[in-house]
């Protein structure tokens, strides 16, 4: 994808998704509001909620012009992102579960990053628990490019490296625009945090790793994946759904033959280590290509991880 263009104001947009969670969503909504660059709108989809959320955000954010209640039927978390994205006009777009919270300081330095940054696409961003578990998540403890992704993404590999929540994310409309709306609904009632990383590295995007832990991550008895355990089954059918949300991705962008370029990809990575190795490695070592063309894929990574 070619850089960003500057020249006029970074409208952003503010995407919460919520199913019955009238305890919080009120409070991940003031988070979005009381930031200290504001958020030019806020759309909350309320994804048929049977508790009172939708009342309590009537009820708080009745008289706040920059916030709009989306009310739908109930089909998942991809449909609010879907219905989200279509009722937005930011051009850059933050995704917010409802239970989670965002520091004061997120915009600002977010925009920091991506005016800094024409070149990026995507960041993904430090979190810290709290409620039941307080901890920092980091990555890294600077700030980082991570290059592109698509090789990652197309042998299942990404998940290994870059599993985020969703309310780390944040995207240029731009990217957002080539893959969304998705369809397959019924897939992503929940996870659906994928798509979004899945459909961004397909989609060409440059990311970003902010490491300023300014995302609040709610630990709670009702967590729909956080601390929960699931069977063999429940996995098998997350990779078939998997499988088709990659086959649906590549005939909308027009993928192929993207394994023979994971050194190209590789050397995209700014400070990559040695745990991004043996993941391109494993790729190159597999590729549809002579014995000789893969070792040289393998030692052109290895000798940019070194920096020769």
């Amino acid at each position: 994808m070619e850089p960003a263009k500057s020249g006029h104001p970074m409208r952003t947009s503010c995407l919460v998704n919520n199913y019955n969670y009238a305890l919080y969503v009120v409070e991940a909504v003031r988070s979005a509001l009381d930031q200290t660059h504001l958020f030019d709108e806020i759309i909350v989809v309320d994804d048929g909620s049977t508790d009172d959320s939708v009342a309590k955000l009537r009820a708080e954010f009745g008289g706040e012009s920059r916030v709009v209640v989306v009310e739908k039927e109930n089909a998942g978390q991809l449909s609010c992102f879907n219905c989200g994205f279509a009722a937005s006009t930011g051009d850059l777009v933050c995704f917010l579960d409802a239970d989670d919270v965002y520091d004061p300081a997120y915009l600002a330095t977010l925009r920091e990053m991506y005016h800094a940054r024409p070149e990026c696409h995507a960041v993904v961003s430090a979190y810290r628990t709290f409620g039941r578990e307080e901890r920092r998540v980091r990555r890294s403890s600077e700030d980082r490019d991570l290059g592109y992704s698509a090789v990652l993404a197309l042998t299942r590999s990404l998940t290994k490296l870059w599993v985020s929540p969703t309310s780390t994310l944040s995207m240029r409309r731009s990217v957002l625009e080539r893959f969304l709306p998705l369809a397959r609904l019924e897939d992503w009632r929940t996870r659906a945090d994928d798509c979004l990383l899945f459909g961004t590295a397909l989609a060409g995007a440059r990311k970003h790793y902010s490491a300023a832990p300014l995302v609040g991550y709610r630990i709670h008895r009702d967590n729909h994946w956080y601390g929960r355990e699931f069977n063999a089954a429940y996995e098998a059918e997350r990779e078939a759904a998997l499988g088709r949300l990659l086959v649906d991705l590549q005939a909308r962008l027009g993928l192929a033959g993207l394994a023979g370029r994971a050194h190209e990809e590789f050397a995209q990575i700014a400070k990559p280590d040695l745990r991004q190795l043996r993941h391109y490695g494993r790729i190159a070592a597999r590729a549809p290509v002579s014995l000789g063309a893969r070792a040289g894929m393998v030692g052109a990574m290895v000798r940019h991880l070194m920096g020769v």
